[in-house]
């Protein structure tokens, strides 16, 4: 078997407080000599500007030593897809790549890794008619009504969705009526196409052996949140007036259990438990979508020299002959 051709792009993915961030800053500073480094996001919550302590987003200074990219370009009343993100990803490798440099793609967003690497189903664009004519119905009725009619038109996506999803409901009728095929149809689609910018590039995951690590990290990382003025974050988000808990943004990990137990129905005092609580959900989904990506190269993000090893794999496949 042939040595595989060195990559024009690299990838680091990891489930939440795995060090993708410390990782990707190292491994800027060590390939500075050879050619500029660009970090590009894979963050859904990253996106949102004004949410900056709850999604852990690189400080200034860390901002400032590597260019980023993906980074602060949404408010927080505005959704960001996957099929977006396809689409800017594949620009900017391109643009970092004319620039004569290296595009590294550093995230936990595995839905969208998978979209780049794997393509995208080509759904209908949102029909703000049709999303109108649903939210009169869902006013009228109630979700779970809808979440009824869903499951006669497409059992299966109804399946997956609780009877109040009701973003995630309303996507899959806007699907229905404006494309007359079902959500779940265009899941299965086989003839998607990769981005023609992921097939040269090389895949690294940081993924630990002993998931206890992995907890404890998730739940220091939730108590400095706490402790830099996460709840005083959501409280100002909250204040604008124009959120609430169903947006794409408030759904976000932690932002979701803050805003409940702020303003719902659950006693503030309850917030760390359940806020480590669905990060570890968090983090055990991502590690499954990662053991189904068979091209990574997984590292150890629980072992010492965690990222002195990522460094080493790095360099070893950008030195990979020319076929």
């Amino acid at each position: 078997m042939s040595a595989p051709e060195a990559p024009t792009a690299i990838a680091l993915a990891g489930p939440t407080a795995s060090g993708k961030t410390a990782g990707a800053l190292a491994l800027a500073a060590v390939l500075a000599p050879r050619m500029p480094v660009e970090i590009i996001s894979v963050d859904s919550a990253l996106v949102y500007r004004g949410m900056d302590i709850g999604t852990a987003k690189p400080s200034p200074d860390e901002l400032a030593a590597v260019p980023h990219h993906l980074i602060d370009i949404r408010d927080p009343l505005q959704a960001y897809s996957a099929a977006e993100f396809v689409q800017d990803a594949t620009r900017l490798i391109a643009e970092v790549r004319a620039r004569g440099a290296l595009p590294l793609l550093v995230g936990g967003t595995m839905l969208y890794f998978k979209a780049l690497f794997d393509g995208i189903d080509d759904m209908p664009a949102a029909d703000p008619a049709v999303r109108e004519r649903i939210e009169a119905q869902a006013a009228e009725q109630g979700w779970p009504a809808l979440h009824a009619e869903l499951a006669r038109v497409d059992p299966a996506t109804a399946a997956r969705l609780a009877p109040a999803d009701s973003q995630r409901i309303q996507r899959a009728l806007e699907v229905w009526h404006v494309s007359g095929r079902p959500l779940s149809s265009f899941h299965q689609a086989k003839d998607r196409a990769p981005s023609a910018a992921a097939a040269s590039t090389a895949l690294f995951s940081l993924e630990p052996d002993d998931r206890a690590w992995l907890h404890a990290r998730i739940a220091q990382r939730f108590d400095a949140m706490l402790a830099a003025g996460f709840l005083d974050e959501v409280k100002a988000l909250h204040a604008r007036g124009d959120l609430h808990p169903d947006l794409p943004s408030m759904r976000c990990v932690g932002y979701r259990q803050a805003w409940e137990s702020l303003y719902g129905h659950f006693p503030p005092d309850s917030l760390r438990e359940r806020g480590i609580a669905a990060t570890r959900q968090l983090a055990k989904r991502q590690i499954t979508w990662l053991r189904s990506m068979p091209a990574r190269q997984a590292i150890a993000c629980d072992q010492p020299d965690a990222t002195a090893a990522l460094v080493r794999a790095v360099l070893a496949r950008l030195d990979a002959p020319a076929p």
